[in-house]
């Protein structure tokens, strides 16, 4: 990650930090279609921006979503995964009606649970060699 662009600055803090994200639906069921994936993915670009995070990639098949999300380090995953569940749930239920409930998943869109794992930047094993060779003072 040496593209200066990918950096994010602040006032104190210069950071570069991806989220790999993946929400499965309630039970797994088959719900997504095409024209669900796009409008879940707007609605998701603006809760991203809402926090001041950008939605790098977004991906879906009939049962679940993945994201790929660029965000500043005083987000907290946890309440930036419940605001885009919260508000993707709201949505997705009152515009595609029809097609949610014949998935009998009720009043309940997404499973509670979700994948949250931290990605870019140098492999694990390059960051703990160069700690390593750092000259610590005598």
């Amino acid at each position: 990650m040496s593209d200066p662009a990918e950096y994010r600055r602040g006032r104190h803090v210069v950071s570069a930090l991806h989220v790999h994200l993946v929400f499965v639906t309630k039970y797994r069921r088959d719900v997504f279609d095409d024209a669900m994936l796009r409008r879940c993915e707007d609605i998701m670009v603006e809760v991203c921006d809402s926090f001041e995070a950008e939605l790098r990639e977004f991906n879906g098949e009939h049962d679940h979503v993945r994201l790929l999300v660029h965000y500043p380090p005083k987000v907290a995953i946890s309440k930036l995964v419940n605001s885009l569940k919260g508000v993707s749930s709201h949505y997705l239920r009152k515009e595609f009606t029809g097609r949610v409930n014949r998935a009998h998943i009720g009043g309940v869109f997404w499973s509670p649970s979700y994948f949250a794992a931290s990605c870019g930047g140098a492999p694990r094993s390059i960051i703990k060699a160069y700690i390593e060779r750092q000259r610590r003072p005598a």
